[in-house]
């Protein structure tokens, strides 16, 4: 039958023009075949699964959903064939139409047939491996008998390593469904671990794995090409030629790989040494990658489902690998201190703790912990000494650390652990750096005729301990790292293990927080829950909380969900709220105390009590009478369309431009955007006020056509007006990546001003489509700190007597 005739009764039983449903499209899996689970909340509950075969999904109705227990025979009924694209499709068919109810995805993933597909079909027994983010191992499918309309099958879970008994065999009882669909990033920044001093007091919620010595590698799997990058993003793909090709063997689908490059010694034993010679030849042979991690797998982002579930469908996709080049990072069920033990008798450098029920998330967080057998770390080599005696080469090298503030500061020496080779390969590289003068910024007198470098290369080194003074004793020499640059070096201090208040759940949210009618949705357009904004708002805290550090804070909170009535919460309730800080009462004499949120606790608090929107001063409590910011919101009229707003937008910066006036941009979430001018605090309000209405009269009177200076929608109708009014004192703006109050949820978001041209409109992002934009946050505002200015000069070009007008 061909492809289009395989989908008309399909299309024959489906209204498009009202059902989000895709009519068609999909492109076949090059590599692997795909499969997907949906939950679908019809008139009954059900769950349909789907496997890709001749370019549609066969499909099959499965009332009680998918049993991991092989003695549990689940019904499943044939359906009609689906279009590819349906793969992806998740939302609501609505009432009156076939099919009506929410459509969830529940997994997704590759099936590898375990006979002749298409001979199985025709014969009614399907034998296939699943590997997907729950469904793992191999199944059946056994047609009982075929009638005309709906033939009946049975969906059977055969006996192997992922068969499960009791209540958590069924669909309903695991865990929630799989996250959506979402594009496969470009980069991806690894979670990293925390050194700690001693193991949590919970150990029930952790597993420990082996602490390689080697580096870390991420695999990016697109259409079956393979990338492999380092912690920091650089491209060691032609370095690691064999792991390459072992992985495009395995015919994976699209999904990033996380894990540990090492070259065993002959008893197995990672050998740092021997990882740095293997990568002298240009391309590292005898490389052993041991993968630990999965966070996106077949179209789905697996970051927010408990490390559990990750690592068992890593564990399913890596049975096929070739052993001699990719390896899975088995864990260990003992007690930590005795795990640390017997890894420092093996050889390894510790043990590696995280916790089982924990998301994966880009950054150094206090779900990933590691417990070191000693002291060991980076250091940036700044200069060496002469050898002694019969030693050729180099005596020391001359290490150094960065400090809070960015210095590098002497750390100390290391003159033992190199072999004569080692010695006379440093040398050379050393020679090559040579500089006139000491790169560290603290004393080093006392150590002789040193010979200077420039700080860019890094050495791996043990040691004893740090003395007083700063500087390690008893160090020894472990290779060269290359993996990571000489400015994120910083001497490495244990903390105290982390509380469970200072963990993170699957999803995303503190170990010890809860959230009240997590269900309710909150926006009809976008389906978004309570849950789902809570969520967010912890997915986006590490770019949103700089924004909001220091600055009195405005809550709009919206009880009754989008469309329903909102409150703008100046001051702070007399319940305090958990991390929602009150100012000092002088701060804006005779009003109620206003409030700040610095942390992540103050955050997810005031999401919890149904905030939306957070708006922001552009004042810090420390120095209130002087504004560090000035901003403009370009506000259109009505019939202005978002063409006009880009090239008002434009307009606006070339004027501060001309000014000398540094400008940054970002979408109002709303209609408009925003322009930022980064302000060293020294005029105080009235004055800051007073010059940014100079600058928006100006404009108006220069471009009558495009703008005007005075509020209010008559005024405004066909242009735009540039609100000015946000500099005044107790005035707000939403901040940067706050969600908008508004059908759909948009979200402001930073842009850069070359991004300006390529936006459909302010509302560009919504919570919907943010999670790629999460990978660039505020980078399009780097340079912002470093960009304040005064306004002396500015004023100086208009004009405009501060003493006058403020």
């Amino acid at each position: 039958m061909a492809r289009n005739d395989a989908l008309r009764t399909y299309r024959a039983k489906r209204d498009f023009a009202h059902t989000p449903e895709p009519a068609a499209g999909g492109k076949p899996g090059t590599h692997a075949l795909s499969f997907v689970v949906q939950r679908h909340a019809a008139r009954r509950l059900h769950y349909d699964f789907r496997l890709e075969l001749d370019g549609t999904l066969k499909s099959w109705a499965v009332p009680k959903g998918p049993s991991l227990d092989p003695g549990v025979k689940r019904m499943a009924v044939q359906v009609e064939d689906h279009p590819l694209s349906y793969g992806s499709f998740e939302g609501r068919i609505p009432e009156g139409h076939y099919g009506a109810g929410d459509v969830a995805i529940w997994d997704a993933g590759t099936w590898i047939p375990l006979e002749d597909p298409r001979k199985g079909y025709r014969a009614g027994k399907l034998k296939f491996e699943l590997r997907g983010a729950k469904l793992h191992g191999q199944w059946a499918l056994v047609r009982m008998r075929k009638t005309e309309k709906q033939p009946a099958w049975l969906l059977i879970k055969e006996k192997d390593d992922y068969a499960v008994t009791g209540p958590e065999a069924d669909a309903e009882e695991a865990s929630a469904p799989a996250p959506a669909y979402a594009k496969l990033p470009a980069t991806l920044e690894p979670q990293l671990a925390t050194l700690v001093n001693a193991p949590p007091p919970d150990p029930e919620h952790w597993q420990y794995e082996l602490k390689f010595d080697g580096y870390r590698i991420l695999a990016r799997i697109e259409a079956g090409q393979v990338r492999l990058y380092t912690r920091t993003g650089k491209d060691w793909t032609h370095k690691l030629e064999e792991l390459r090709a072992a992985i495009e063997a395995m015919k994976l689908a699209d999904a990033w790989l996380d894990g540990e490059i090492i070259v065993p010694d002959e008893h197995g034993i990672p050998d740092f040494q021997s990882l740095q010679n293997a990568f002298e030849t240009g391309s590292a042979r005898g490389a052993v990658y041991y993968l630990f991690d999965l966070p996106f797998y077949a179209g789905r982002d697996l970051r927010r489902l408990p490390l559990a579930e990750r690592r068992t469908t890593l564990r399913s996709l890596l049975e096929d690998a070739d052993p001699a080049r990719l390896r899975f990072s088995d864990a260990f069920e003992a007690a930590p201190r005795d795990l640390v033990a017997s890894a420092c008798r093996l050889g390894f450098e510790g043990v590696i703790g995280k916790r089982k029920d924990g998301g994966y998330r880009s950054g150094r967080s206090a779900d990933w912990i590691k417990l070191k057998c000693q002291n060991r770390q980076e250091f940036v080599i700044g200069g060496y000494t002469d050898p002694q005696g019969t030693r050729s080469g180099l005596g020391s090298l001359l290490l150094g650390v960065h400090d809070e503030e960015g210095r590098l500061r002497y750390a100390g020496n290391v003159g033992s652990g190199f072999d004569q080779r080692t010695l006379l390969s440093l040398k050379k590289r050393l020679d090559e750096l040579a500089a006139p003068r000491s790169p560290f910024e603290t004393n080093t007198k006392g150590l002789g005729r040193a010979h200077w470098v420039r700080p860019e290369l890094l050495a791996e080194v043990s040691f004893a301990e740090w003395t007083g003074g700063g500087h390690i004793r008893q160090g020894v020499f472990r290779g060269l790292r290359a993996d990571k640059p000489a400015s994120a070096v910083t001497r490495e201090q244990a903390a105290a293990p982390p509380k469970e208040s200072e963990t993170m759940q699957s999803n995303g949210l503190p170990a010890s927080f809860r959230v009240t009618h997590p269900g309710r949705v909150i926006d009809k357009q976008s389906g978004i829950t309570k849950l789902q904004l809570v969520q967010c708002y912890a997915a986006m805290a590490p770019l949103l909380l700089p924004h909001l550090k220091n600055r009195p804070v405005a809550l709009v909170r919206a009880p009754d969900g989008v469309g329903g009535e909102l409150f703008f919460q100046k001051h702070a309730d007399r319940a305090a709220l958990p991390g929602v800080v009150r100012l000092p009462q002088e701060i804006d004499p005779g009003h109620p105390p206003l409030m700040k949120i610095d942390d992540l606790q103050g955050l997810l608090s005031a999401a919890q009590m149904n905030t939306i929107e957070l708006h922001t001063w552009n004042g810090t409590d420390d120095a209130i009478g002087t504004p560090d910011r000035m901003t403009f919101d370009l506000d259109p009229g009505e019939g202005v369309g978002w063409p006009r707003i880009r090239e008002g937008t434009q307009l606006v910066h070339a004027f501060l431009r001309e000014l000398g006036l540094p400008a940054f941009l970002k979408t109002s979430g709303g209609k408009g955007m925003h322009v930022i001018v980064p302000l060293r605090p020294q005029y105080d309000w009235d004055t800051v006020k007073a010059f940014s209405r100079a600058i928006v009269q100006h404009l108006a009177q220069t471009l009558p056509s495009h703008f005007v200076a005075k509020s209010g929608p008559r005024n405004r109708v066909g242009k735009i007006f540039i609100d000015y009014l946000r500099n005044g004192f107790g005035a707000t703006t939403v901040a940067a990546w706050s969600v908008r109050a508004r059908p759909g949820l948009a979200v402001s978001v930073p842009v850069a001003w070359e991004e300006l041209d390529g936006l459909s409109s302010s509302a560009h992002w919504t919570l919907h489509t943010l999670g790629d934009r999460l990978a660039t946050g505020n980078t399009p505002w780097a340079d912002y700190e470093r960009s304040r200015i005064s306004l002396a000069d500015a004023m100086r070009r208009m004009d405009f007597d501060p003493g006058e007008d403020g």
